[in-house]
Formats: structure tokens, sequence, C-alpha cells
């Protein structure tokens, strides 16, 4: 029953999806533009870096708020499978972003979201993607290359993490649930962007940069 609870908690944040209510007070909706995706990249490329910046932080936070809620709600009774909790709450969250109900099911690509797991789940994820994400970033500027890569080394961050004791003393069943969850949002992460590797692969895909004179170059 925790675990439902989680995940249905997540799915209820997931589905507030800030770049489109962001978008409707610029009287746009992002979905008829750019990439008809209602997530951070796409924010950022059709209004702008700082409402990008603003729907990234936003949707970060999401995924923290249910981490949050996860641990106020089991944190003390079932303290022994919290993380088995928070990734429930975490699988919740960026499905609710990628497929909102209050949206027919057409939201995001989850990327933000994720990234609100990496600071809030467990902080030694953190220094790894974040080397993983930046180190790919400047030397390509594909967000979307950046994104798989980062999900890649989160999937084998946590096998590491649960296999070397840092998820708690949890069963092998307990830590599978975690990895199966882990590679479903992988898995998801990839079939959302495959878009964007027909592009890779084709060169085509859209560079993105932090100074506004290189992306108009």
């Amino acid at each position: 029953m925790e675990r439902i609870i989680c995940l249905f908690l997540g799915y209820a944040l997931g589905n507030f999806q800030t770049a489109y209510i962001i978008g409707r007070i610029h009287h746009i909706d992002i979905r008829e533009y750019g990439s008809h995706n209602s997530g951070t990249t796409n924010a950022l490329r059709v209004m702008g870096r700082k409402t990008g910046l603003i729907v990234l932080v936003v949707d970060i936070l999401k995924c923290g708020i249910a981490i949050g809620l996860t641990r106020l709600l089991f944190g003390s009774g079932h303290a022994d499978i919290i993380y088995v909790l928070m990734m429930y709450a975490v699988t919740g969250t960026i499905l609710g972003h990628n497929f909102p109900i209050v949206m027919g099911f057409k939201g995001g690509k989850g990327i933000a979201c994720t990234a609100g797991m990496v600071f809030f789940y467990h902080p030694y994820l953190i220094p790894a993607e974040v080397i993983i994400f930046f180190a790919a970033f400047f030397a390509t500027h594909y967000v979307s290359l950046c994104s798989l890569l980062s999900y890649t080394g989160l999937l084998i961050q946590m096998i590491i993490l649960g296999q070397n004791g840092y998820l708690g003393a949890l069963s092998a069943a307990q830590l599978g649930e975690i990895y199966v969850l882990t590679f479903f949002l992988t898995v998801m992460a990839y079939w959302k962007h495959r878009e964007n590797m027909k592009r890779l692969i084709s060169h085509t895909e859209h560079k993105t940069y932090l100074s506004k004179k290189k992306e108009q170059q």
C-alpha cells in the first residue's frame, strides 16, 4: 500500500505542468511551438533563458517535494525501505510529468524531474551526474545527448550504491525493485528522446548554448 501511495503522490505532483502554465501566462501553448514538448528545454528555446530557468527549478522541485513528502510520511514507520518508497515517488513524478492526465497524457521528457531525483534522493548521485552532464554539454552542446548519457550513468550509479549498501540494508528483492524502476525510467527517457536520437545520428540535432551570441552563430 505504501508503494502505491508514493506512486500516486508523485504522479499528482508531476501533473503540475510548469512550462505549460507559464506559457499560458504568456498567452501561448508551449505544445504548439518548438519540439511541441512541455518541458524545460522547449521552454528555454521558445520563451527564453529566464523562463527556462524557472521551469527547470520548479520541475526539479516537483521531484524534490515528492521525495520530501515520502520521507515525512514514511520516514519513521518504514525507515528500512525508505529508498524503495522514494523511488516509487520519483517514478510517479516523472510519469506524471511525461504523461499528465490533466493534459491528455502529453507532457515533457522527464529530465528536469530526474535532476530533482539526483539532487534529493541520495547525495552520492550528485557529483558524477553533474560531471557527466556538463562534460557532455560543453563538448557537444547537445542537451538530448547529455540527458541520455546522464540517465545511463544514473542507472549504473544506482546499482553501485545498492550493491555496496548505501541504500540501506535492503533485501535482494527490494534492491531489485529500485533497479527495475530505474531501468524503466532510463528506457522511458530513451523512448521519449527517440526523435532526438534520429537527429543526433543525422547530425541535425539542435545545439544549445549558454551565451545568446553563441546561439546565433
